[in-house]
């Protein structure tokens, strides 16, 4: 995983995320594999092994993907994320083979991709676009610093993230120079 200088992974800007989605993922899988890490601000592993019914009902995609406790990091709660119509997007073009278990089959269709192997996807896809620093995490600190920036409370947040603590969840934020000259510009008493 590539880090930044404070040993976190980078946060996308806008302008990466555009090429990235655009230019890079070619593949509709790969664009909804990682538009669920991106819009769902969850982990790659948790993309990884999602089934095909957490996310697409009989009418097609359902209004939340579910991410069920067993595959989250701490394996203690199940959360739903509501779909974003980017991403809702992003899973009509993708269109799986709704006979499978999971929505991101392995090698060979057995079993779901696995997290490495989505994690050289990006790199590669990285590598051809000159887009440096970026890790699979990148999409889950994206998603949740442009919502910090957008002034949606911490606890928001925190139920969408699956973070057990908001001190867990701050580590996860950026604040840039900018953020922190606007914010000691607010003292003009």
């Amino acid at each position: 995983m590539k880090i930044n200088r404070f040993g976190k992974a980078e946060v996308l800007t806008p302008d990466q995320v555009n090429v990235l989605f655009n230019e890079g993922f070619v593949n509709p899988r790969d664009r909804a594999l990682f538009g669920i890490c991106l819009y769902c601000a969850c982990r790659i592993n948790e993309a990884c092994t999602l089934l095909t019914g957490d996310v697409f009902g009989k009418m097609g995609v359902r209004s939340k993907i579910l991410f069920r406790y067993y595959n989250t990091k701490g394996k203690k709660e199940t959360r739903e994320i509501e779909v974003h119509p980017t991403l809702r997007q992003y899973l009509e073009e993708y269109n799986p083979n709704r006979q499978k278990e999971f929505l991101f089959p392995g090698r060979h269709g057995l079993g779901h991709i696995h997290k490495a192997s989505a994690d050289l996807i990006l790199r590669e896809t990285c590598l051809k676009l000159g887009i440096e620093g970026v890790s699979t995490h990148s999409f889950r600190r994206t998603a949740l610093t442009v919502m910090s920036d957008g002034g949606i409370p911490l606890r928001h947040i925190q139920s969408i993230s699956g973070h057990k603590t908001l001190s867990a969840l701050e580590r996860y934020l950026d604040v840039s120079d900018e953020q922190k000259r606007n914010a000691i510009a607010k003292l003009d008493f």
